[in-house]
């Protein structure tokens, strides 16, 4: 329980050293652009392939659990919606992306705290946690819902395709997509992946800024990195949840 409290203790103090106004604002804009790109744009192509396919998996397992001449064809669309724009995409992605992503960030500063390229920064005055950690969180705050609302459709589309291989119309499927969309849903969703953004930025960055020793705690650092993250997505899930939407 204690080593709980001084780990929440650091992780505040942190943060609070991190959320600063940057000292210098041309190297942070250069810093900022960079992490844009990393966090991002590196990340487009496997939530792309990833929603793609799921959302195929989703319609057709939709499609099969409900042959029933009770039930109207046009649900395996309004399931396969719901389901992606709920759950999958800000979920399933962020938990995604605190691999790819948190991982990233855990190893990129885990290894400059074990060079002791963030000691240099302190002795020449700088906030090393404001130059490197604000950065990564606001880029990951900015592109988080921007790959998630790809990934709603992305997987919609691939949804589409996978109703098409077990005898579901595009009419069908085209209306059950629309029908009585509730577009609060989206605005749930997006609430939930700018949760999930900060938990994986700022814990990734938490488990690298404090790894201590060489080679070895930056691959431990990043695991527990992943790992933390993955749990408190999940954790928060449940509760924003049952907050926003009951």
């Amino acid at each position: 329980m204690l080593k709980l409290l001084k780990h929440v203790g650091v992780y505040v103090i942190m943060i609070k050293k991190t959320i600063s106004v940057p000292e210098k604002w041309g190297p942070f804009k250069k810093q900022l652009l960079l992490e844009l790109s990393k966090v991002g744009l590196n990340s487009i192509g496997i939530v792309l392939f990833i929603s793609f396919f799921v959302g195929g998996v989703v319609s057709i397992q939709t499609a099969l659990n409900l042959q029933s001449p009770l039930l109207p064809k046009y649900l395996v669309g309004l399931a396969s919606r719901d389901s992606l724009i709920l759950e999958f995409s800000p979920t399933m992605i962020s938990l995604i992306l605190a691999g790819k992503v948190g991982s990233s960030i855990a190893s990129e500063i885990g290894s400059m705290r074990v060079s002791e390229q963030i000691d240099a920064l302190e002795i020449m005055g700088v906030n090393s946690a404001s130059f490197l950690i604000l950065p990564k969180i606001i880029a990951c705050l900015f592109f988080f819902p921007f790959l998630v609302i790809l990934s709603m459709g992305i997987g919609m589309l691939g949804a589409w395709i996978g109703a098409l291989s077990v005898n579901i119309t595009t009419v069908d499927f085209l209306y059950g997509l629309k029908y009585e969309f509730i577009s609060f849903y989206i605005t749930y969703a997006i609430i939930k992946t700018l949760f999930f953004a900060f938990i994986v930025s700022s814990i990734s960055a938490y488990f690298g800024y404090y790894a201590q020793g060489g080679a070895i705690s930056v691959g431990k650092s990043s695991t527990e990195a992943v790992v933390y993250s993955s749990v408190f997505i999940l954790v928060f899930n449940f509760i924003l949840t049952k907050l926003i939407l009951t």
